[in-house]
């Protein structure tokens, strides 16, 4: 996402609190020029292994989330991918 940030001009961040600022901008430009912004959440998530990190989520086991319960075709997900140069297969997380 910083990389996605420097893209559209934002200013590289400084402190905690502006990565996470400019991380969140980055993330909905790239979500609503894909037009995966309606089906899609910028989200904080946690690895089986206990890790932490922000994610741009398709589909959402709690079904308050407003998000699919399932894996999105795979329409949905590549204009996405494409456009943050990401190679390989998406990592889904289920659970926690």
């Amino acid at each position: 996402m910083v990389q996605r940030a420097r893209e559209i001009g934002l200013e590289i961040p400084e402190t905690g609190g502006d990565y996470l600022q400019i991380i969140s901008l980055a993330a909905r430009d790239a979500r609503q020029a894909t037009g995966v912004f309606p089906c899609t959440r910028f989200r904080h998530v946690k690895t089986g292994r206990g890790k932490f990190f922000w994610c741009i989520a398709f589909a959402s086991d709690d079904p308050h989330e407003g998000l699919a319960t399932s894996t999105p075709p795979e329409a949905k997900y590549k204009a996405l991918q494409e456009l943050l140069q990401k190679k390989g297969p998406p990592r889904w997380y289920w659970g926690s």
